[in-house]
């Protein structure tokens, strides 16, 4: 399941704690922080289409290797 590409939109994103969350094109929520953004950047809009992967964190999944798309 991790390492796959993955497709989704940003539907959550605050700015000042860098913390954010992706829906998946096949449903659900995947969190991600910042510093995840593949380009370098640290923060990215609501409503981005955006390509991913996931990485196994503390019991839960968690987005990776963001890149906008």
């Amino acid at each position: 399941m991790s390492g796959d590409a993955r497709f989704g939109t940003v539907t959550a994103f605050d700015d000042p704690r860098g913390l954010g969350t992706i829906t998946p094109v096949d449903g659900g929520a995947v969190p991600f922080h910042c510093t995840q953004i593949a380009d370098g950047t640290r923060t990215i809009e609501v409503g981005q289409a955006v390509r991913f992967a996931l990485l196994p964190k503390l019991g839960r999944y968690e987005a990776t290797a963001i890149e906008k798309v």
